[in-house]
């Protein structure tokens, strides 16, 4: 029989001369497969390990691959080999009321293993045979689409909402977090469901007023713009909005719908939409992280329980033709129905994975998402709003007749950050044989040379100069020989730097064209020297504007601009903003280093 209840616990309690039953030994097992059912619920959650995928071989069968599987009781669900089923055998088809089926997947445990029962006539042994095991299966059904569908999700006690439009055809609805960041980012989701099986189409336009918050252009009015919205009976989709949370003393705030401005029209006719609705939101000091980790845990068991659990998993959506005789399947649907569990002992494949999709994505001040650029040469790392960097290795070749004073040349390297302005240096690579580790070591130096050549290292003696082809994206070495040497080819670490700055911040087209920049947004300086920053208004008046450091230890600035570099070789990041319109910036990169390991020449 299937336990579904988990807690509260209770174990055996051992005391000498103790007599054992069998309901003593079931408690033995019931406790501690509870304990860890309770822990596979709270700690991973409901859905899919690995594996369980479902294939249509034809018209009338399915293919369900192996896999693992936990359910919402927090029981291991094992298939341990891929199945073939005709859908007319799989349990729940004869009752199915609708074209569309989910398949799910359940726990079952069979009793197994008959043996003789020695002590008979008792409460529990009555039989002659009992089963003397009970093995842990699986159990396929299906069960109609909409039943399926309604499940309670957790993340609805961390939002709250509001109904803009609802008719038998159409609803539209908006979700936010119940609790906002001061100062921080945050999403509205407006979400159009279609209720209906007729082909209609829907327009809804309407003004949200935000008191407490800006939106990209700097207003407290957000506008909701949907145009012939057409979906199938019981498709959704989302739309977002992001506003900026002011930094306000305030507790609570509303979001207001502007009186007069909803209107909805399906198929072009006027329909009634809501006259007016509100959503209270709260405002927190804390950070996005913070906040979210608090509103979770803060449901207790009782909440949790409210939802209740399911004891199956679904796998997938099957969309179905009645015929005269059967049903047929005309499609298996796995997208935004399976759940997937993370485990952990995946996440360092995971993470290598996502390195071919995903480097960084930032969300900037304006509500925008600035994804960042993909690698195409070397290796490019980009850090937040802060510079994209790449580096590789190239080599220039010398010939057998190199000679001192002889210039040679590199190849044209794309460096992979496109067009714009780029800074790249160079160090010579070479191969030593260190004492210390009896192993051969990588270095690289950059700049002079000649100050390591009491090292005994094998760095050639060479003036090296790049020029890069800022409207190409890639650049070309030269190299000089300062002395006669022996090789066929030198071999050079490039590094890359590219700097965000004006327009390159990505601000939205509702901004109108305005951005600051500065004369000269990337600097190369000694440490210890000042350089003083002018800004340039684009497409805007002259404004006062703001000087900050974005990391401890990068030197000085003082309001009117002038950076004054750290004792420490680096680069320094700048942020320049106006301080009436925080969200137009530009940001400015200082290159320090020390005048004593500055190439010659």
């Amino acid at each position: 029989m299937n336990n579904t209840k988990l807690y509260p616990f209770e174990r055996n309690r051992y005391y000498s001369g103790k007599m054992l039953t069998s309901a003593d030994f079931q408690a033995e097992q019931t406790y501690f497969n509870n304990k860890r059912r309770f822990i596979n619920n709270l700690m991973y959650g409901t859905g899919v390990v690995c594996g369980c995928g479902v294939f249509s071989l034809d018209d009338l069968s399915l293919l369900v691959e192996s896999g693992v599987a936990v359910d919402g009781l927090g029981r291991e669900i094992v298939m341990e080999t891929s199945v073939v089923k005709k859908l007319s055998a799989i349990e729940g088809f004869e009752t199915l009321k609708s074209n569309m089926a989910s398949l799910c997947v359940r726990y079952k445990e069979e009793p197994v293993h008959t043996v003789y029962t020695m002590n008979q006539g008792t409460d529990d042994s009555s039989q002659e045979y009992q089963y003397n095991r009970i093995r842990e299966e699986y159990q396929l059904f299906l069960m109609d689409q909409e039943e399926a569908a309604k499940e309670y999700r957790m993340e609805e006690e961390f939002l709250t909402g509001a109904v803009l439009f609802e008719n038998d055809d159409f609803g539209v609805s908006l979700a936010m977090p119940a609790t906002v960041c001061r100062g921080r980012n945050v999403k509205i989701e407006v979400q159009v469901k279609k209720r209906s099986a007729e082909n209609k189409k829907l327009t809804y336009h309407g003004i949200l007023q935000v008191p407490v918050f800006l939106t990209p252009d700097g207003q407290h009015e957000m506008e909701i713009d949907l145009e012939d919205i057409s979906l199938k009976d019981g498709e959704s989709i989302k739309k977002e909005y992001w506003l900026v949370t002011q930094n306000v003393a305030v507790t609570d705030t509303s979001i207001l719908l502007k009186s007069g401005t909803g209107r909805a029209y399906v198929d072009g006719a006027a329909v009634e939409a809501a006259a007016n609705c509100s959503i209270k939101v709260m405002l927190s000091e804390s950070r996005p992280r913070e906040l979210v980790n608090q509103e979770l845990s803060r449901m207790n068991l009782e909440m949790k329980n409210m939802g209740g659990y399911k004891d199956y998993v679904r796998l997938a959506d099957l969309k179905l033709v009645r015929t005269e005789s059967a049903y047929i399947i005309e499609e298996v649907l796995e997208r935004k129905v399976k759940t997937y569990i993370s485990a952990p002992a995946q996440e360092a494949l995971r993470e290598e994975c996502l390195e071919y999709f995903i480097k960084d994505v930032e969300l900037l001040r304006d509500g925008t998402c600035n994804p960042a650029k993909g690698e195409s040469a070397g290796q490019t790392q980009t850090a937040g709003r802060g510079p994209e960097v790449a580096t590789g290795i190239l080599e220039i070749p010398l010939g057998e007749s190199a000679r001192r004073g002889d210039i040679r040349y590199s190849g044209e390297i794309m460096h992979g950050l496109g067009k714009g302005n780029v800074y790249v240096d160079i160090g010579y690579e070479y191969i030593t044989e260190d004492a210390a580790v009896h192993d051969s070591v990588k270095n690289t130096i950059y700049g002079n040379p000649d100050l390591f050549k009491g090292e005994r290292t094998a760095a050639v003696d060479a003036q090296t100069a790049v020029k890069v082809m800022n409207d190409k994206g890639s650049f070309i070495v030269a190299a000089k020989l300062l002395e006669n040497v022996d090789y066929l080819v030198l071999t050079y670490r490039w590094i890359a730097i590219k700097f965000p700055a004006g327009n390159d911040l990505g601000l939205s087209e509702n901004d109108n064209g305005k951005s600051i920049s500065t004369d000269t947004p990337t600097v190369v300086m000694g440490t210890k020297e000042s350089h003083y920053f002018h800004v340039k208004y684009n497409n805007m008046e002259s404004c006062s504007v703001a000087y900050e450091l974005t990391e401890p230890g990068s030197g000085e600035i003082t309001s009117d601009g002038v950076y004054t570099a750290p004792a420490k070789e680096g680069v320094y990041e700048i942020r320049i903003y106006c301080i009436d319109m925080p969200i137009i910036c530009t940001y400015a990169y200082a290159i320090v280093k020390k005048k004593g390991f500055e190439e010659e020449g």
